[in-house]
């Protein structure tokens, strides 16, 4: 089955919605396909299903720039934002340009035929596709859908009770009265937490060592009130502004001053705790930002734990038994379900091979080129947001930026764009910076590296980037620009088969 397209996209998330919409409304010409290996829209937000799947991040500045979110619930739930994917789907046409159940093997280039081979496999027929491309964009995100990071627990398999890691939740799982350990400090742990503490006997999350966790409203009421004297498309792009400077300044804060901004974070967690000897749980050896923060809405975890429902325990774990954990210091944590919320293993490209000339191009030796082309890789963008503010932000801006180039090579009729560096600037750094989160530690090998200086270095900088990929010119001498070439009838027909 040949197919023939000027842009071909893999994955239909965030990310691949996104760059489809901005492709529809900046080339409105282009031929436009999105290859997504799940049955349904959404990606992330379409696989994660546990209790209190939420953003980590305001959904003003969470959401399209181009498609307001006009709700004014901060932090939101995933079947909402779920249906926000693909409501801006449905929108623009996108959903028409989709292709479900199509798992991306590999990507050869051609430079002879100045296009894009993907080899695509059609997981519920066991068929494959091949489709041809002049550009290929991957919007996959950065991780295994398959299976998250699940470390070897001793003992682990004399436990009785049932054990479930966050991405693989089981349907209408019935927890009511259940002796809960949810065993990490990160995101999904903070958040799985307060959901199930109502109607579980008890929630225990059993940690290694203590994250930052800072409560932000649930409900926007500066925009609430707003909303009775201003237009709404006004008011949303005051809360968008003002969310992204609040964010911003957060981070270079803890960078500059990381004393200080440590010292007001665990003056907030202080604040909302009635028992402060549980303080121990939330100081962090580590400064801010150097792994992750996580926020809270209006304090419910801490409310969770001030009421009894829920508590935190920071230890190591001995084994698992028939009916719990054994502590390295002793303790022993009964329970009836054990979810391992320990994070996710990193893949790139999800997983696709990507090849130029028949030769292998592994990502992981070559640097980005303004966070969004790849080093010596001809036609192909990775667009990957933020991890220090919304992916979405950084996921827009690259997306208008893939928009620029395309209409200055059809203006200029060229084919062909490659970034090249005639100097070794790469460095040893991946491009998640400094940030220390295990995740990004364990795959430090696949990801793409950071260059010393610009374009081949991240800036992690949203008022930068804008500037970068928005404004500066597209022909800027470090990329290589290839002419069409004339085709002959006989390769035409081929194309065209």
């Amino acid at each position: 089955m040949n197919q023939n397209f000027d842009v071909l996209i893999i994955g239909a998330g965030l990310s691949g919605i996104g760059a489809a919409c901005h492709l529809a409304m900046e080339c409105p010409g282009k031929r436009v396909a999105i290859l997504e290996r799940r049955n349904a829209i959404g990606g992330t937000w379409d696989l994660f299903r546990y209790p209190g799947i939420r953003s980590d991040s305001d959904m003003f500045s969470f959401g399209f720039k181009f498609r307001p979110w006009n709700e004014l619930k901060v932090l939101a739930d995933g079947p909402s934002i779920r249906q926000y994917v693909s409501d801006t789907a449905r929108q623009y046409g996108i959903d028409k340009q989709i292709q479900f159940g199509l798992k991306t093997i590999a990507a050869d280039w051609s430079s002879e035929q100045q296009c894009w081979t993907v080899t695509a496999l059609h997981e519920a027929s066991g068929e494959t596709r091949t489709y041809r491309a002049n550009f290929l964009i991957g919007a996959t995100g950065y991780y295994n859908y398959d299976q998250g990071f699940l470390p070897h627990f001793p003992g682990e398999e004399r436990f009785k009770g049932l054990r479930i890691h966050p991405q693989h939740w089981p349907e209408n799982l019935d927890y009511r009265g259940k002796r809960v350990v949810v065993i990490g400090s990160g995101a999904t742990a903070v958040t799985l937490v307060p959901a199930m503490a109502d109607a579980a006997a008890h929630v225990t999350m059993l940690q290694r060592s203590p994250s930052y966790i800072f409560s932000v409203p649930g409900f926007d009421k500066i925009s609430a009130v707003l909303r009775h004297v201003l237009p709404e498309k006004w008011v949303y792009g005051m809360a968008r502004k003002r969310n992204i400077v609040i964010q911003r300044w957060l981070y270079l804060a803890a960078r500059r001053w990381p004393e200080r901004v440590r010292k007001i974070l665990l003056a907030g967690v202080r604040k909302q705790l009635d028992d402060k000897s549980n303080m121990r749980h939330f100081t962090p050896s580590y400064m801010p930002w150097d792994e992750r923060l996580c926020a809270v809405p209006d304090a419910d975890l801490f409310k969770a734990i001030n009421s009894g429902k829920a508590s935190v325990v920071t230890d190591h774990i001995e084994s698992f038994t028939e009916t719990g954990i054994q502590l390295k210091s002793g303790q022993t944590l009964e329970a009836d379900i054990i979810i391992t919320a320990t994070g996710l293993q990193i893949q790139v490209l999800g997983g696709t091979e990507l090849r130029v000339d028949q030769q292998p191009r592994p990502v992981s030796a070559a640097m980005t080129y303004k966070g969004v082309l790849m080093q010596d890789i001809p036609n192909m963008a990775w667009i990957v947001g933020y991890t220090n503010a919304p992916w979405t932000l950084k996921a827009d801006i690259a997306s208008h930026y893939i928009c620029r180039l395309l209409n200055h090579m059809d203006a200029k009729g060229l084919a062909v764009a490659t970034p090249h560096t005639s100097e070794r600037s790469l460095e040893n750094e991946t491009i998640f910076g400094s940030l220390g989160s295990g995740y990004v530690r364990r795959a430090s090998h696949l990801l793409p590296r950071q260059g010393r200086d610009l374009p081949w270095r991240v800036l992690h900088h949203y008022e930068r980037d804008t500037e970068m990929l928005m404004n500066q010119p597209i022909d800027d001498g470090v990329l290589e620009f290839t002419p069409a070439r004339t085709v002959s009838p006989k390769d035409a027909v081929a194309l065209a088969a």
